[in-house]
């Protein structure tokens, strides 16, 4: 009689992969999100008008980035609940809408900034911006409207992959190591111009959708406590990426712009691209750049459409999830379609300044830092779990860390505006 053997799969390895695989997404997704074309303009801003003054305040980000987006994952994950609907059952409806008010003023300002960097695109191209609006707009809205969770994250990475053409221009700009060294060493915070773009630059690496959507987005992909290792890994990793692009972006412009003509006018992204371009090359660089902004510009509109919707959702209580039918979630599917509608029917109209509006956005981000890093803290540490609660030496750390940042925000904010 023949014995068989049967041999078993490695069943935990592969459930560990499978559980790596499906916790992915939102933290890559959130961080594209970040270096947006706002973020990109005003990272070019910087570099052009301070070379790598700037530099140093980019490192120093990407720990705090890290702390506020690991304690937005922690919450989600742990409590099964969007922020806007944390806010509501920890602190009542009206903390809530008053959180939910910055949410949409800060996606529309953002939103507008992203349609006007596609449309700059657009009229590289010699394509005008009317057909870039109805095109991006509805597109972005066909796709919301028919398409799962994971179908809208698998395209907004997509998209944002294309971010990573900055860290190849960064490299074929040249640099001057002696001037980068140079530019991390003096840090004018005496010049009120130095601020303001301070400021902005803090308001374009913390933005208040981003909390909500990083949250939201957990929680509709049906992740939870144990994909919190894995959660903060990709966190970690998205922090330092997002960083490394607007430095790239920074450093671009510092060996370019800064270097050859810091007085440039930088109005448009034509004027941006025109001022890189005989640096990097002709036509490739053209079509680089135009690639880098209209992934970082599609990726942003996509995060911040559905985190508008999301966060009045948890708020006001309606369904708010892409698994419902658009019958099913009229106001949901109803708020991303009119953010989308109003923000290309803002930007189509042509009288917008982008640079101006772009930095102007991040500054007024750096404005809302009390309200929205200030709930992040106080759930943190009030609704969660015991075991999960920010407490001890960390909580002082982390709370220290929101501290620091929020001075510095609003004293730069502040002082570069009233003088």
């Amino acid at each position: 009689m023949t014995q068989t053997t049967t041999v078993s799969a490695p069943a935990p390895a592969l459930s560990r992969s499978w559980m790596a695989l499906t916790a992915l997404g939102p933290g890559i997704v959130v961080m594209l999100a970040d270096t947006d074309a706002g973020s990109i303009i005003t990272a070019a801003q910087s570099g052009a008008q301070w070379g790598y003054r700037l530099l140093l305040l980019q490192i120093v980000l990407i720990p705090v980035l890290y702390v506020v987006q690991e304690l937005t994952v922690r919450l989600g994950l742990v409590t099964g609940r969007g922020h806007g609907e944390l806010i509501r059952e920890t602190f009542g409806a009206k903390w809530a809408w008053l959180s939910c008010s910055t949410l949409l003023l800060a996606c529309l300002g953002a939103l507008i900034t992203e349609f006007s960097g596609i449309a700059g695109v657009g009229l590289l191209f010699g394509i005008p911006t009317w057909v870039s609006m109805l095109a991006v707009v509805g597109g972005m809205v066909v796709m919301i409207w028919t398409r799962s969770y994971r179908s809208v994250e698998r395209v907004a990475v997509m998209f944002g992959i294309f971010e990573l053409v900055f860290l190849y221009v960064a490299l074929r700009s040249h640099p001057d190591p002696a001037a980068m060294l140079d530019g991390l060493r003096h840090v004018p915070l005496g010049d009120n111009k130095y601020l303001y773009l301070a400021a902005a630059n803090i308001g374009a690496v913390i933005m208040p959708w981003m909390v909500f959507y990083q949250q939201s987005a957990v929680v509709e992909k049906g992740l939870g406590v144990q994909h919190l290792r894995l959660a903060r890994r990709e966190t970690a990793i998205g922090a330092v990426v997002t960083q490394l692009i607007m430095a790239a972006v920074l450093v671009t412009a510092a060996a370019t712009i800064g270097t050859s003509n810091p007085d440039a006018p930088l109005d448009t992204v034509q004027e941006i691209s025109d001022t890189l371009v005989p640096f990097l090359g002709s036509d490739i660089a053209r079509l680089v750049f135009a690639m880098g902004m209209i992934g970082a510009a599609m990726v942003a509109a996509i995060v911040v459409s559905l985190t508008a919707a999301w966060g009045v959702g948890e708020v006001a209580g309606y369904r708010r999830s892409l698994a419902d039918h658009p019958l099913e979630a009229p106001w949901f599917y109803g708020i991303v379609t009119a953010c989308l509608v109003l923000a290309g029917v803002l930007v189509a109209s042509d009288s917008i300044n982008l640079v101006q509006l772009s930095v102007g956005v991040e500054v007024v981000n750096a404005l809302m830092l009390p309200t929205v890093l200030g709930f992040l803290f106080a759930l943190s540490c009030k609704a969660l779990p015991e075991q999960y609660r920010l407490k001890g030496p960390y909580a002082w750390v982390v709370g220290a860390t929101i501290l620091v940042t929020v001075v510095f925000a609003l004293f730069s904010a502040v002082a570069s505006i009233v003088t």
